[in-house]
């Protein structure tokens, strides 16, 4: 990533975009090894490539008198950038046609220039009939095909409003932290700054900004008076509602947003918060840091806890299970082009064992709250269906409010719903009494 921050934002945004379509890398993560001065837009850039892909792709390949040699995937990148500028973007066409030729240059590749320029210029030249490609085909292969197939399977009379609120922006929440002070009184905070703000409906720390806007412009938040966490997310934490002193397992909690909110709600409790990766769990103690807030933070794999586990029972535990992410593609609109059919069975495995691995370690009348930000039922209602079944000592627990959709077991919020992402959480006890 080194290499990025000598180049200029056309050609940075280029090699972003081709380590995720190349190699799989996540979108987020490649930008936050970026921290340039160029970050917003090479941001709005990628972004907006990832999330309107499918009909940047068909007028690319339409335009393409053969196609580049996969070696060139920077160079593919470069175009899908400029036809992205072209179409989606408010960009006068001097800067997308000029400055995106320029870039093949930036790249070492010198002989791209003359093509990308031409490229561009067809496109430019054939306007009305590119952009009518692109926002036809943008309307049927915004999503992979087994993805689509699933939505329908899923949620036959909704899936078309879940794919046209994945290719919409997200709106932008925070968390206010209740310790430091009150969602009214942050409200007023804000609004010497034109911020204009209004209350999340289910979450009782939610701010709705109607603006996105650079965290270091949210009065307080270097102080820790305020989170960027969307509402559904905030759920989880009031949900769980841990009490005085009580010992909680927090597992799989990178980056530690819901961390942090427990110990907002619950200062006091005994919190391990458990992470398989040793590099996000800096994230978490940057996170909690910020707050002023602190917790037992420990690496360990959620389903081996024979690993990593004192043998104490806890009152509760958050499981945020590793699912497929499919309720959040509009915040993270490369996951439709990363994640893969067979994914799914994988990750209802690594649930499942998860379940399993961490029933133990609950204590009788405990609980236990499962959550993921999928949408597809096999990671959700039927995965806690299953475990039900097989664990004579679990009791599901009825989730309070009226947000999302009651399922057979737990609630299901779909993307966009009361502006939120798409969540599923299921709340479960463990009986004092050991079944026959």
């Amino acid at each position: 990533m080194s290499r990025l921050r000598t180049l200029k934002p056309r050609a940075q945004a280029a090699l972003i975009v081709a380590a995720v379509l190349g190699r799989g890398r996540s979108l987020s993560a490649e930008l936050d090894a970026y921290q340039g001065l160029e970050r917003p837009l090479v941001q709005n850039l990628t972004f907006g490539v990832m999330r309107t892909l499918g009909g940047l792709q068909s007028v690319l390949d339409g335009l393409l008198q053969k196609p580049l040699k996969a070696k060139d995937l920077d160079i593919r990148c470069l175009l899908l950038l400029g036809l992205y500028q072209l179409f989606g973007m408010r960009v006068p066409d001097h800067a997308a046609i000029g400055e995106t030729a320029e870039a093949a240059r930036d790249l070492g590749k010198t002989w791209a220039v003359g093509l990308v320029n031409g490229l561009l210029r067809n496109a430019q030249r054939g306007r009305e009939k590119w952009q009518q490609q692109f926002e036809q085909a943008q309307a049927s292969r915004s999503h992979p095909e087994w993805l689509v197939r699933r939505l329908q399977t899923a949620w036959p009379e909704s899936y078309r409003d879940i794919i046209a609120a994945n290719d919409a922006h997200p709106p932008f929440w925070i968390r206010i932290n209740r310790r430091r002070t009150s969602r009214e009184a942050y409200a007023q905070t804000l609004e010497p700054a034109d911020i204009v703000a209004r209350e999340g409906q289910h979450a009782p720390d939610a701010l709705r900004l109607e603006q996105p806007l650079a965290v270091d412009r949210l009065p307080g938040f270097s102080d820790g008076l305020v989170s960027v966490q969307d509402a559904a997310a905030q759920l989880a934490a009031t949900l769980l509602a841990p009490g005085k002193s009580e010992r909680i397992l927090d597992a799989c909690a990178a980056p530690g947003g819901k961390t942090g909110h427990l110990l907002e709600i619950c200062s006091d409790c005994k919190l391990l918060a458990l992470d398989s990766a040793a590099d996000r769990l800096v994230r978490i103690k940057q996170n909690l840091t910020r707050l002023g807030l602190t917790a037992q933070i420990r690496q360990g794999d959620a389903s081996r806890p024979q690993d990593w586990w004192d043998r104490q029972p806890f009152d509760h535990i958050l499981l945020d299970a590793p699912c497929s992410a499919t309720g959040v593609i509009r915040r993270h609109p490369d996951i439709r082009w990363l994640r893969k059919n067979q994914d799914i069975d994988a990750l209802t495995n690594t649930q499942a064992a998860i379940l399993r691995a961490l029933w133990p370690l609950l204590r009788p009348g405990g609980r236990l709250l499962y959550a993921t930000c999928s949408i597809l039922p096999e990671e959700n209602h039927l995965q806690l269906a299953k475990f039900l079944d097989e664990t004579g000592d679990a009791i599901e627990r009825p989730l309070p409010g009226t947000w999302g959709r009651a399922m057979p077991v737990g609630r299901q919020i779909l993307p966009g719903e009361d502006d939120m992402d798409g969540f599923y959480y299921a709340c479960l006890s463990k009986s004092d009494t050991h079944p026959s």
